[in-house]
């Protein structure tokens, strides 16, 4: 006589059925009926700093000494993979965040590019020096995959071998906090589902084929980052040193400076030895400080990850695309920009999580230039400004270190706001350890920070020249 089934929870029945008359592929299904199990149980994926050690020995990208023969086999072997899917709704966006002009182009012709332009002419500048096929992917996710592949008509050649350009990531459900049955929002539908981290990476790679086509194509590593870090620029010495280590996965991390309060970090679970990734969400209140504490744990994650193509495909096709990744429980409203409505779980993982699936995993330490994400319109006045330099090959060049910019929420968070501010061009930061802005202010033309530069007060019109500096201008 066999046990009866297990009954499904009635918010996992909805939410499943949910997803399948959805067109859900049935890895990201499976993927979430798991995490769901593990946040029925009060898993929060939570990893305490008494249960691991510091990530502390690992090469360092400056010390590393490959061929410029093995460096270019091995790039030659590359496939690089964008993701693709954030709309930028942080910042007030309505499209693919891979959108939003970023720099003028490269001789000041006066083309203003965007993130997308930009990522192409590297890729392109790097298969002309070098030889290399290179292919370019993006994982978009349903709300930037057509705005993206408009985009991409511009650069017919980007398509290498027949290989697609894209695929698409999955989706899921949100769920009532009370009782964790997918939420139903009239108002804007849309808004019942949320992506699932960038942890999808996986069964979205199993459901679109795209690792075995490679391989198929004679491609054996792919280098995987987010489409907002302009600094994952192709690296044939890192594909030279991961070819080599026979490793089937690697992370760059960087060294933290003041300015690195948020991230994911790489540590050692006593356990078992293992290398394990700890995001911002899965450190307790209680361990916060110890996180952050560069004496203590020196590197932060910069989410630039390396797979052996071979390695991924066994994985993927041991567990059907269902990685056993830590859950990542995100707490939200179900509308983002109104506080008052009904309070959601969010279902995510990190694809750097996978670090300790891969038995052999590794890490490199890589100069800061390869970590130049925009998360917020801070970020973004730091990339436009004169701090860079973008170069003939689309790589972006510090020209000083960057200060610390913090614009008031208020009226510049949102890239329609910031963009009507800053319309006459970002100021010259080069002299700036530190730009704050609070008040409503209109920068003109030749603007120029110095020092720890502050404007204050309800707001105004700085003039066109002027110098902010401590004392305002």
């Amino acid at each position: 006589m066999t046990d009866a089934p297990t009954a499904e929870a009635p918010g996992l029945e909805q939410a499943r059925t949910k997803m399948t008359e959805a067109g859900v592929a049935p890895a990201a299904i499976e993927t979430f009926t798991r995490f769901y199990h593990l946040l029925e149980s009060g898993e929060t994926g939570l990893i305490r700093e008494d249960d691991i050690d510091p990530l502390v020995d690992i090469p360092s990208r400056a010390e590393l000494t490959i061929s410029d023969d093995d460096a270019s086999a091995a790039l030659a072997r590359t496939a690089m993979l964008k993701l693709n899917g954030g709309l930028g709704t942080s910042m007030g966006m309505d499209q693919a965040k891979s959108l939003l002009p970023v720099r003028e182009a490269p001789g000041g012709a006066g083309e203003i590019l965007t993130f997308l332009d930009i990522i192409v002419g590297q890729v392109r500048a790097a298969r002309q020096a070098t030889g290399a096929r290179l292919p370019l992917l993006f994982m978009n996710s349903f709300r930037t995959r057509d705005d993206t592949l408009a985009a991409l008509e511009r650069y017919p050649d980007v398509a290498v071998d027949g290989l697609p350009v894209d695929f698409l990531q999955n989706r899921e459900p949100k769920l009532l906090s009370n009782d964790l049955t997918p939420v139903v929002w009239e108002r804007d539908p849309d808004l019942e589902w949320c992506p699932p981290g960038h942890g999808d990476l996986y069964p979205a790679l199993h459901a679109s084929g795209v690792v075995v086509a490679l391989l198929e194509a004679g491609f054996r590593y792919m280098c995987v980052s987010n489409s907002d870090n302009l600094g994952a620029t192709p690296d044939a010495t890192i594909a030279g040193w991961f070819a080599a280590s026979g490793a089937p996965y690697a992370a760059e991390l960087c060294r933290k400076t003041p300015a690195d309060v948020k991230g994911g970090q790489l540590v050692i679970r006593k356990a078992d030895g293992r290398i394990v990734q700890r995001e911002t969400a899965q450190t307790h209140p209680d361990d916060v400080a110890a996180s952050l504490d560069p004496t203590r744990h020196p590197f932060f994650h910069t989410n630039n990850l390396w797979f052996d193509l071979e390695a991924l495909a066994a994985e993927l096709e041991r567990t059907s695309g269902v990685l056993e990744l830590p859950l990542i429980r995100n707490d939200k409203t179900v509308d983002p920009a109104d506080s008052s409505s009904p309070k959601v779980v969010q279902i995510e993982s990190a694809m750097g999580a996978a670090v300790a699936v891969f038995e052999g995993a590794t890490a490199i330490e890589v100069e800061r230039s390869r970590f130049l994400p925009v998360k917020t319109t801070n970020d973004l006045l730091v990339l436009r400004s004169d701090i860079y330099a973008l170069t003939p090959d689309y790589l972006l060049e510090a020209q000083a270190p960057a200060p610390l910019v913090d614009l008031d929420k208020d009226h510049y968070k949102l890239i329609d706001g910031f963009t009507e501010r800053f319309a006459a061009g970002a100021p010259s930061l080069r002299d700036a350890d530190s730009l704050t802005v609070r008040g409503d202010w209109t920068f003109g033309a030749g603007v120029r920070a110095e020092g720890k530069a502050e404007l204050a007060g309800e707001g105004g019109t700085v003039p066109d020249g002027a110098t902010v500096g401590p004392e305002g201008f």
